[in-house]
């Protein structure tokens, strides 16, 4: 009887080991991919794209994302992720973004966009070394230039002029998003459309065919 009451014990202990929950573990966080506004997440072994504001595997949530790291937040503490070097052979990549822009008014290439938010209507023009804005367009974005900017001389079709120069949060032409863009505001009415200059257009691969501005994201 004795025996029997031991073993009825020992069953009991192990359907109460069998029964109670796992014991916490923090999950295994990778960043495989990153791409503007989104990553590419590992958690515990399951991959997948997850857009800036939304959450993946595991509940974690992408804060921020751009071509050089992600905020994460895990279990609800945020934490900056640089990419990792790990690849699955069976996983696909996302494609990239492309945005196709036909030629407009007086044979340019024109397209709506926004900075911080705000619309804007941008020139494409590969001669400018950065976006470039007047003052008035600065104002109407609320961007307190003089505050943020340094001061520095540029060279115009007209001479020179006095401008400052700051970075953009974010600049989005279509779907195409960056973070962190350098621009510069100028004094005066020129020039009198927003530029998308190179500071913006180094960061994304284009082409020109047929007529045609073709912008696609870096991988």
């Amino acid at each position: 009887m004795r025996r029997l009451n031991l073993l009825a014990a020992v069953l009991l202990v192990a359907a109460n080991l069998l029964s109670a929950p796992a014991l916490w573990a923090a999950p295994q966080v990778q960043v495989v991919g990153l791409f503007p506004g989104a990553a590419v997440l590992n958690v515990d072994g399951q991959r997948k794209l997850v857009k800036v504001g939304q959450t993946g595997p595991g509940g974690v949530m992408v804060v921020s994302a751009n071509s050089h790291g992600a905020v994460l937040r895990v279990d609800g503490v945020e934490r900056a992720y640089s990419l990792s070097r790990e690849y699955s052979e069976g996983f696909a990549a996302p494609t990239k973004t492309q945005l196709s822009i036909a030629k407009g008014i007086g044979g340019h290439y024109w397209v709506a966009g926004s900075i911080g938010g705000q619309p804007v209507q941008f020139l494409v023009d590969t001669g400018a070394t950065s976006i470039a804005l007047n003052d008035a367009q600065a104002k109407r974005l609320g961007i307190d230039y003089r505050m943020e900017g340094q001061p520095m001389m540029v060279s115009t079709a007209s001479g020179t002029a006095k401008a400052w120069r700051i970075k953009l949060d974010r600049v989005k032409v279509g779907a195409l998003e960056l973070l962190g863009v350098e621009a510069a505001v100028m004094e005066g009415d020129a020039p009198t459309e927003a530029l998308l200059g190179m500071s913006f257009l180094n960061r994304v691969s284009w082409r020109e065919e047929q007529g045609v501005l073709i912008l696609e994201s870096k991988l």
